[in-house]
């Protein structure tokens, strides 16, 4: 039997310029959960993560503290990524919807991004303003009833899930790991929330619900055997309360 472990990336810098990198906060939750796999021995055989660069510095932050630990307690491990070979751990197919598309295309009036930091701009509090149009936004998409404007369609995303979920199993038969192994993913929210609701028999409503609740580095666990997959748990991140609450964040 395989565990297949969808991690959720560390979190990233929203409503910044660039979205697409980890704060400080987030490198540490990666961090925190490869420290909490050392030290509870769990054994991590193969790890992969979508392109975008806030799942692979995840991966990264995860890998530099999970392999330093596990080395101190002198058990033996299997190198399981490469930083080095992209090649081999990168799946595109774990990459997160386009976000700005979706926020874009949710009103006429956001042409462009300067229209929607305009529309911030004149909020009393722009960050609250800012998750308002984004939830908007977001139940539009899910809705299907505009699939046409998006480059990329809640239905379409759906599909490219479940292909995502496809590739770890051929990688999974590719490596020929053991009877019992893990395998990590690092990618994000959409891609385990379009996962995990497929998985109970679910539609977008659900998906977009769970999609909400998951935290930064939690854990949906899976388990694949005869090619048949699973769902274990949702959301799982016990890991974060070491240090205190603080560390619980959902962007």
């Amino acid at each position: 039997m395989t565990t297949i472990l969808l991690a959720r990336h560390g979190q990233a810098s929203f409503g910044q310029e660039n979205y697409d990198q980890l704060s400080k906060l987030g490198g540490m939750q990666a961090q925190m959960l490869g420290q909490h796999y050392a030290s509870t021995q769990r054994r991590i055989d193969a790890i992969f993560t979508g392109s975008l660069v806030r799942q692979k510095d995840s991966a990264r932050h995860f890998w530099e503290r999970y392999q330093s630990s596990v080395a101190d307690t002198e058990k033996p491990y299997t190198p399981a990524i490469d930083m080095n070979q992209p090649d081999s751990y990168v799946l595109p197919q774990f990459d997160e919807f386009n976000h700005k598309d979706v926020l874009i295309k949710s009103n006429p009036a956001f042409g462009n991004r300067a229209a929607i930091a305009a529309e911030i701009a004149q909020a009393e509090v722009p960050s609250t303003r800012l998750a308002e149009l984004f939830d908007a936004a977001m139940q539009r998409w899910h809705a299907g009833d505009n699939d046409s404007d998006y480059i990329e369609s809640w239905v379409q995303f759906s599909e490219r899930a479940k292909q995502a979920l496809e590739q770890v199993r051929l990688q999974v038969a590719n490596l020929q790991l053991g009877r019992d192994d893990t395998v990590l993913v690092f990618t994000s929210g959409g891609i385990i929330a379009a996962i995990t609701a497929q998985l109970l028999q679910q539609g977008s409503s659900t998906a977009y619900q769970i999609n909400k609740s998951l935290v930064n580095t939690g854990v949906t666990s899976l388990t694949l055997r005869n090619e048949r997959t699973r769902l274990l748990s949702v959301n799982e991140y016990s890991h974060l309360f070491s240090e205190g609450k603080r560390f619980v964040t959902w962007r």
